[in-house]
């Protein structure tokens, strides 16, 4: 088993760090289905913008700081980092929770927290993604980012389910406070870490190696001088923006179609992990990442909308969110590895800072429109709204295969 989808987990640091990641994926994910049900049932009554909102002030950071969190993530000291950034995250978890228990909580406390959480994230993140193939080498790189998606979606197949009971049982500030707490779990992973046994992935480096170190625009100079990874940005952003609002439609679809309550709401998002579980694992087993996974991905995410869009009845909807799970989870780990095995090591931070900023930070312009087009249309338009993305994504991809395919030909 360890040589083939789990075969990073036969490596000690990775099993340690897997373990961690697990708790706090968990706890992240009841944090994200909390805070869309607090603002949309208890905030507000059923604004689906709001949600969009505190969604794309979440996500906006990355795109904001991307000249900075890239050269950081290229330089700084990747396991002392994620002690503070994790703790950082936690901390803020448990102070919005405090909040929400004492009843003192407001909209606009929300969309603060959630910005704040986003700007440390905007840090963690690439960093994080980095961090995997020091754990296990360049070798089995891909593996280990199938094998993180597989631990995130697990949390987000999980968390749901307890955030709904928490929700229901308990009240939505628990959620919040737990989810702080689950940050300990991967502290305490970093901290059990044999540092000795880390790979220390070093950069080849460039005549120019020093000015580019001191240029904050080199990231965007290399991406943009490569057609392959252009193109995957354009299609993340088209992602980004209008397909990947799973927050809005799942909300939205809840409440005023299905008219279904904080499980049945917990039940959807959990339907949804269980496709996106699925994909990782498939991506997992894979030894490599082809460019030609992309458009098929985001072709299948599209029918997925479409279907969920026309679904009649609720169970329905649940396995059109399975399949677009599988869909989106395909796309976002071919395409998280191909940038990272397609980079020099020395601008590996600032490639990886970029596709988070572009793929997460794309959401604030696209999700208060997504949001506005579920108040004044209904949810199914919204869906239908991310099925164009997912088929703008895919001729992007086959309109760059083309070109590539010609380029051969005539050189031929």
């Amino acid at each position: 088993m360890m040589g083939g989808a789990f075969r990073s987990l036969g490596r000690r640091n990775y099993r340690v760090w897997a373990m961690g990641a697990l708790v706090s994926n968990i706890g992240t994910w009841m944090q994200m289905t909390t805070q869309d049900w607090l603002v949309l049932t208890e905030l507000t009554r059923h604004d689906a913008t709001a949600v969009g909102i505190v969604t794309a002030l979440q996500l906006a950071p990355p795109l904001l700081l991307i000249f900075w969190t890239g050269k950081i993530a290229d330089r700084v000291e990747k396991h002392r980092f994620l002690l503070l950034t994790q703790a950082a995250l936690g901390t803020l978890a448990i102070a919005l929770g405090a909040l929400v228990v004492t009843g003192m909580v407001r909209l606009w406390e929300v969309d603060l927290f959630a910005f704040l959480s986003g700007c440390v994230a905007a840090f963690d993140s690439p960093v994080r993604q980095i961090f995997a193939g020091e754990l296990v080498g360049e070798e089995d790189l891909p593996n280990a980012v199938a094998l993180n998606s597989v631990s995130y979606n697990a949390g987000r197949m999980i968390g749901p389910a307890v955030a709904g009971f928490c929700i229901a049982e308990l009240g939505s500030g628990w959620s919040f406070i737990l989810n702080g707490f689950s940050f300990y779990g991967v502290l305490m992973s970093l901290l059990s870490l044999r540092t000795q046994d880390l790979y220390r992935l070093s950069a080849r480096k460039p005549e120019s190696a020093h000015q580019e170190k001191q240029d904050l625009l080199s990231g965007v100079r290399y991406v943009w001088k490569r057609d392959d990874l252009r193109t995957i940005l354009f299609m993340l952003f088209l992602l980004g923006a209008f397909g990947l609002n799973f927050p809005i439609y799942i909300s939205t679809m809840a409440v005023s179609v299905f008219h279904v309550g904080a499980h049945g709401y917990g039940v959807l998002n959990s339907a949804m992990a269980v496709g996106t579980i699925t994909g990782a694992l498939f991506a997992a087993s894979r030894r490599t990442m082809k460019f030609s996974a992309l458009p098929q991905g985001a072709v299948v995410f599209s029918l997925a909308c479409l279907l969920g869009a026309l679904s009649p009845g609720y169970w329905a909807f649940a396995v059109t969110l399975v399949m677009a799970g599988m869909a989106s989870l395909t796309f976002t780990a071919v395409s998280n590895s191909y940038m990272q095995l397609a980079t020099d090591p020395g601008m590996r931070g600032r490639v990886v800072s970029i596709r988070f900023a572009v793929f997460a930070g794309s959401s604030p312009l696209g999700a208060p429109l997504v949001g506005m087009v579920a108040n004044s249309l209904g949810p199914r338009w919204a869906l239908g709204v991310g099925s164009l993305a997912g088929i703008l994504a895919a001729g992007v991809a086959l309109l760059y295969l083309h070109r590539t395919q010609a380029d051969k030909e005539t050189v031929s």
